[in-house]
């Protein structure tokens, strides 16, 4: 064979045998056949084995198997992002003329897809109250496709009474879908509550680290893992396997990592909650919270977001200055991963609620949470919210 032949032969040459405790990061696009009969072009692994690799290396497939374990679904779909899986999760249920609900505290972009992309779609997505319960019968039409929840809520930490909504939702015939990335799919079980989807953002808990972009659509039922399936090969939603290996290597740490978390964040939470210059602590676990008892009944652990709202007295200025004053917790969007973040919300819109700046979202991260209550006790004396001599 001429030797630019040999570069470029697809011919394995290194000996075989090699065990590894991780799994290998397989790249391609083209999956080779043994022979002509054996080609297909087709997304159902399981029935087909490996046709493209668009529809997930075996990097990405180990990945969906191990997240469908932890959610205890039939099947989980790897897409590239959080948004991409609200994207399939949307298009798989919904088309021209449908109908669709989501809880006014549901993740920021989420809403934006809704009012322009779906809307220009032909799709109508309504918003409702997340604590509305049982009552969302009454929002359900004849054309509805699909009630999306999150639980608890973006920013504001609604919790929602799931249970509640899909019974309504199930004796009317529409699917129920939830963002479950606060949990990690570990601390909800969606799919023993009756969600028929449970996506997440493995950006956050399972990545850990701050430096991947991949989401989750887990299934339950063989209908829906059609459909959700379908959509997802129409859509070509590939996901990085170097993404999914380092959420494959997140997933290893995930359950230390979520014990540590969840035990510093309640420890900043209620320091927080006796300061007297915070009005409400939104943490799920603190009775100051919307729907507490819910979570109370339905979770069976926190992690590590939540937000506070200043008093009133405090103003939206200061509010800026006592963010710029953190020095551990950094500026920046996301949550989930190893460092404290911070993030303000000035032109935060819920119905009849009226933050005016005064509401701050912080992310927990692994840092001593003594430190953390030393940054947030300096950053208040600096932006003379409160004086310096209030103690842990």
């Amino acid at each position: 064979m001429h030797w630019q032949s040999q570069l470029v032969s697809p011919e394995t040459l290194a000996p075989g045998g090699f065990r590894s405790l991780v799994t290998p990061v397989y790249r391609g696009s083209t999956v080779l056949f043994d022979n002509a009969a054996q080609v297909v072009d087709d997304w159902r692994h399981a029935q087909h084995g490996y046709t493209y690799g668009l529809y997930g290396t075996p990097t990405a497939i180990e990945l969906g198997v191990r997240i469908a374990q932890l959610e205890r679904a039939r099947h989980s779909f790897i897409v590239p992002g959080g948004q991409a899986a609200i994207a399939l999760v949307y298009l798989a249920c919904c088309g021209a003329g449908s109908h669709a609900l989501v809880p006014f505290s549901a993740y920021g972009p989420n809403r934006s897809m809704a009012d322009g992309l779906l809307k220009r779609m032909g799709i109508e997505v309504e918003i409702y109250d997340p604590l509305i319960g049982a009552g969302i019968g009454g929002l359900i039409r004849p054309n509805t496709m699909l009630v999306w929840t999150e639980s608890p809520g973006s920013v504001t930490m609604e919790v929602q009474d799931v249970p509640a909504i899909v019974a309504e939702a199930h004796a009317r015939g529409v699917p129920v879908a939830l963002d479950n990335t606060y949990t990690a799919g570990v601390y909800f079980d969606a799919f023993a509550h009756g969600v028929d989807i449970s996506m997440q953002a493995l950006t956050k808990y399972v990545g850990g680290h701050s430096d991947l972009l991949l989401g989750s659509v887990s299934v339950n039922s063989e209908a829906m893992f059609e459909r959700v399936g379908s959509a997802f090969a129409d859509l070509g939603m590939g996901a990085s396997p170097d993404d999914c290996s380092l959420a494959l290597r997140g997933l290893q740490t995930l359950g230390l990592r979520l014990e540590r978390l969840q035990t510093s964040t309640l420890a900043v939470a209620r320091w927080l909650h006796l300061q007297d210059c915070i009005a409400t602590v939104l943490h799920p676990a603190l009775p100051s919270c919307p729907g507490h008892e819910l979570w109370k009944r339905d979770f069976t652990g926190a992690t590590s977001v939540f937000s506070v709202v200043f008093q009133e007295s405090v103003s939206a200025e200061q509010v800026n200055a006592f963010i710029d004053a953190l020095r551990m917790f950094r500026i920046g969007m996301s949550w989930g991963g190893t460092s404290s973040l911070v993030m303000p919300y000035p032109d935060l819109a819920r119905p009849n609620r009226h933050y005016r700046g005064r509401l701050v979202r912080l992310n927990v991260g692994l840092e001593a949470p003594e430190d953390l209550i030393a940054d947030l006790r300096q950053a208040m004396a600096r932006a003379a919210i409160q004086e310096p001599a209030v103690a842990a």
